[in-house]
């Protein structure tokens, strides 16, 4: 199968385009290609190009050849709204997120969040987890990539969710409804996981004041980093494309 490798820019027909720093180097030290290979790019816009490589010192340029409009997102619209985790878990949420099939990823600060982000700190951290989001596209072959949003603080987030449409979810102990006791949404769907330690009652009250119904997800307790892809999948099976 060839390499794909997204690029920023939007690709038109027989452009020849200069392949990211990073994803040069990636195809030419790690995969090794070589002059007249064959890769597959993506501008995240939809579709596909297959593409000629041209190797040329540590640049890699690439002429579009074919394009194919295969779209590989699922029925059902999904926002991953996280409470903060600490260390590096929320790579791995990211990363499993996006190749479940999300299609927003917004990060939250909660109470009970063990690190706390601000300034040129966040930025280089959210650039990272959008890095996350290429890599994970490149390999599950999504040709749209999700978006990860700024940092909120929850009440912020709250305020401006309280006026979106569609099915909003909150994991919560002791709730009672379950994926498999709700119609197949017709609208975006919002899932809200708290960090370590979950959510304070406060604000689980807050949330359910902003339309977020409580979800139970069986009668285990999930980590935080386990319950977003966990949930995510059983969406998949239950109301996407699996």
């Amino acid at each position: 199968m060839p390499p794909r490798f997204y690029c920023p820019a939007p690709l038109a027909p027989g452009a020849t385009v200069e392949l990211p720093a990073e994803a040069a180097h990636h195809a030419l030290r790690v995969l090794r290609v070589g002059a007249g290979d064959t890769a597959i790019l993506f501008d995240g816009r939809g579709g596909q190009w297959t593409a000629t490589l041209h190797p040329a010192g540590k640049t890699l340029r690439a002429t579009l050849d074919e394009f194919d409009d295969s779209d590989r997102e699922p029925p059902v619209s999904i926002t991953l709204v996280q409470g903060l985790p600490a260390s590096d878990k929320m790579d791995f949420v990211v990363q499993k997120a996006v190749e479940l099939g999300v299609a927003r990823i917004q990060p939250v600060a909660a109470k009970r969040s063990l690190i706390r982000l601000s300034g040129e700190r966040m930025e280089r951290r959210v650039d990272h987890w959008r890095g996350i989001v290429v890599s994970a596209c490149e390999q599950s072959q999504r040709n749209r990539v999700p978006e990860v949003e700024q940092i909120l603080d929850l009440p912020q987030y709250l305020a401006l969710a309280s006026q979106d449409n569609g099915l909003r979810l909150v994991c919560a102990p002791g709730a009672t409804t379950r994926l498999r006791d709700l119609p197949p949404p017709s609208a975006p769907v919002t899932l809200l996981i708290g960090p370590e330690g979950g959510f304070e009652d406060g604000e689980l009250a807050a949330a359910r004041a902003a339309g977020f119904m409580p979800l139970a997800l069986g009668p285990r307790i999930l980590r935080t980093e386990t319950a977003g892809p966990a949930v995510l999948a059983a969406m998949m099976a239950l109301w996407g494309d699996w």
